[in-house]
């Protein structure tokens, strides 16, 4: 579904991703792991073509039609959603406006401020909370609420359990395998390991801008120095 083929991406002069290819079939869950600043979230904003960085070569297709030099919202009318780090949600907002603030896609199985409700129930109590009135782990079902709304075939998550306690990462994670068992394509980046190795059909670590190493979780684990060298895990 989502193909990067060799991506050259750069903030000015600085050239950060150096030639990255990876791809996300329907169904399944692909991982993005890696140190701090080896270019993960660039990876993503690359897909999205956010501002920074630019892409100057390479190439982002999605179902066989290139993506690149599309603004963002083109993209995200292609059914691609964005879960960003950091949650960037508006302040003054209630949670209820968060989730019906965009127009979605006409699909017949669409996500539904209903639906959002039952998935995330404690939404459901908070929903005339502004943004700036929710703990961490609020914002960030919100976060993931509010673009499932979109009703996406692939979801691009960056961080999405950063800063939450264990029993909320346990229903992320939950409602993530719910998403593949529905045929969603996700590209996961984080940086909870252990949860990337539940989740993760397969697995691409980036260094410095690269994809180091490919290949099925089931192999990664298999090769515990391999995290070892790439990760600093034991």
């Amino acid at each position: 579904m989502l193909i990067l083929s060799d991506i050259q991406s750069y903030y000015g002069a600085a050239h950060v991703l150096q030639g990255v290819s990876l791809n996300v079939g329907r169904g399944e869950i692909v991982g993005l792991l890696g140190r701090n600043g080896m270019g993960k979230t660039t990876t993503i904003r690359s897909i999205m073509n956010l501002r920074a960085p630019e892409v100057r070569s390479g190439e982002v297709s999605y179902n066989g039609t290139k993506l690149n030099g599309l603004p963002p919202h083109e993209i995200a009318k292609r059914r691609i959603a964005l879960v960003p780090q950091g949650r960037r949600l508006f302040a003054s907002l209630s949670v209820t406006e968060h989730l019906t603030m965009l127009k979605p896609p006409n699909t017949r199985h669409g996500w539904t401020l209903e639906r959002a409700f039952q998935t995330f129930p404690r939404l459901a109590e908070r929903r005339r909370h502004r943004g700036n009135q929710l703990s961490g782990g609020e914002r960030q079902m919100l976060a993931v609420a509010r673009a499932l709304m979109l009703d996406p075939e692939v979801m691009l998550m960056d961080e999405p359990s950063e800063g939450l306690a264990p029993v909320m990462v346990q229903h992320l994670e939950t409602v993530i395998a719910g998403l593949r068992s529905e045929g969603m394509g996700i590209l996961l980046v984080e940086q909870n390991l252990y949860s990337a190795l539940t989740l993760c059909d397969r697995i691409y670590l980036i260094e410095t801008g690269r994809i180091a190493y490919h290949g099925s979780t089931a192999n990664l684990r298999a090769n515990p120095e391999i995290l070892e060298r790439y990760l600093g895990v034991h």
